[in-house]
């Protein structure tokens, strides 16, 4: 998702300007349906990752490291 100028695949006028994942929006000049969408998705945050993937960074937090108590 970027922002982006938003143009007519038919007639090149400009549509809109903005961010998207995908749009479909109709020219009002030639009235040729466009649908976009974005190249790749990137994760909200640059360098987070994925969704499943382990970052690789131990926990710091105390509950982290303990221990289930015998018998549980």
């Amino acid at each position: 998702m970027f922002n982006a100028e938003i143009r007519c695949g038919q007639c090149g006028r400009k549509l809109a300007s903005g961010r998207y994942l995908e749009l479909i929006i109709k020219c009002p000049r030639c009235r040729a349906m466009n649908h976009l969408k974005a190249e790749s998705l990137t994760p909200e945050r640059p360098g987070a990752p994925r969704h499943g993937e382990d970052d690789g960074c131990k926990s710091n937090h105390p509950v982290a490291r303990r221990k289930a108590p015998p018998g549980r």
